[in-house]
C-alpha cells in the first residue's frame, strides 16, 4: 500500500491504472477510522481494481464552535487498518496542498436539501463538504465513490451535485455499520464518557420502537414526539427528530417509505442516526 501526500504524487501512482483502464474506487474520509469506514473500503474492493482512500480533516466544513483543532488525527493507525482491508493508495494531503496559499473565491452550494436537518444546525457545513469532495473527485478521478448512509443528508447532497455538475462517476451509499448494541459507528463516539456510551444506544432503540409504532398504526406526528420524549428522558438534548421521504422531502403521514432522522447531543457530543421504515402493503 502506498501513501501519497501530494496531488502530483497521487496522479503518478494512479497513472498505470488509468493507462490500463482499470476501475478506480474512492473512499473519502477524515481519518480516525472505525469499522464503518473499513466497510466502505471492503465494498470498494468488491467492485474496483484499485482503491484509494483519502484522509483529510477538511477545515472549511467545521463551524466556529466545532472541533476542527481537536479532531483526532491518527494516520499511522489508520494506515495499518487500511492495509488490512485491501486499500491500495492512501492520499493524505495537507491543508496547503488542498487549498493552496491564495484566497478561494469559488463555492459549491446545494440548495433546498441543505436548508434544514443538519444544514440548519451547521450553516455552511454542506458547502464545505461539497467543495472538498468535488476537489477530491477532480484529483482522484474515480469510477465509483463510496459513502456511508449514516450521513444520509451528506450522501444526498453529494449525489445531487454529481448529477447537476455531470461529474463522471457513480456514488454508492453503504448501509450504516453499528456496534453490537445498535449505536451507529462514528469517530465522535470516542468523545463519549463511559456513562454516556451506555446511554447512546437509546437513539437506535427509539428508532426501532418508532418503526414498530408506525407499523402498528400510530400517527407519524405522535411517533416523532415519542422519540423526542424517550431521548430527553435519558439525558439527550435533541437537535431534531424529523421524518422525510428518501428524497428528503417533508412528509406528514406514513403513506410511503419514510426515513426517520435524529440529531441529539449527549454532553458536548453530537450524534446522528437514521432509519428507513418501509410501508407494508
Amino acid at each position: 500500500m502506498k501513501t501519497e501526500t501530494t496531488i502530483q504524487g497521487l496522479s503518478a501512482s494512479l497513472s498505470p491504472a488509468r493507462s490500463a483502464r482499470k476501475i478506480i474506487g474512492f473512499v473519502p474520509t477524515m481519518g480516525n477510522l472505525h469499522e464503518g469506514h473499513l466497510n466502505l473500503v471492503r465494498e470498494a474492493r468488491k467492485l474496483c481494481d484499485v482503491v484509494v482512500v483519502s484522509i483529510f480533516v477538511n477545515p472549511i466544513q467545521f463551524g466556529p464552535n466545532e472541533d476542527f483543532e481537536n479532531y483526532p488525527r491518527t494516520l499511522e493507525q489508520d494506515s495499518r487498518l487500511l492495509a488490512d482491508v485491501g486499500c491500495d493508495i492512501v492520499f493524505a494531503p495537507t491543508v496547503e496542498q488542498m487549498y493552496g496559499n491564495k484566497p478561494r473565491f469559488t463555492n459549491i452550494s446545494v440548495s433546498d436539501i441543505t436548508n434544514d436537518l443538519c444544514g440548519l444546525q451547521r450553516p455552511g457545513h454542506f458547502d464545505g463538504v461539497a467543495v472538498v469532495v468535488t476537489k477530491l473527485f477532480n484529483i482522484v478521478q474515480p469510477n465509483f465513490a463510496f459513502f456511508g448512509q449514516k450521513d444520509y443528508q451528506q450522501l444526498a447532497v453529494i449525489r445531487q451535485f454529481v448529477r447537476d455538475l455531470n461529474i463522471p462517476l457513480e456514488v454508492i451509499g453503504v448501509p450504516i455499520t453499528r456496534a453490537e448494541d445498535g449505536l451507529a459507528l462514528s469517530s465522535r463516539n470516542g468523545y463519549l464518557t463511559e456513562e454516556q456510551r451506555k446511554i447512546a444506544p437509546t437513539i437506535f432503540q427509539s428508532l426501532k420502537a418508532a418503526e414498530q409504532e408506525l407499523h402498528n398504526g400510530v400517527s407519524l406526528v405522535e411517533v416523532l414526539e415519542n422519540i423526542k420524549h424517550t431521548l430527553t428522558q435519558v439525558g439527550f438534548i435533541v437537535d431534531y427528530v424529523e421524518a422525510r421521504t428518501p428524497e428528503l422531502q417533508k412528509i406528514e403521514e406514513f403513506n410511503q417509505n419514510v426515513i426517520l432522522f435524529i440529531a441529539a447531543k449527549l454532553g458536548t457530543t453530537r450524534l446522528i442516526d437514521n432509519l428507513q421504515v418501509k410501508q407494508t402493503v
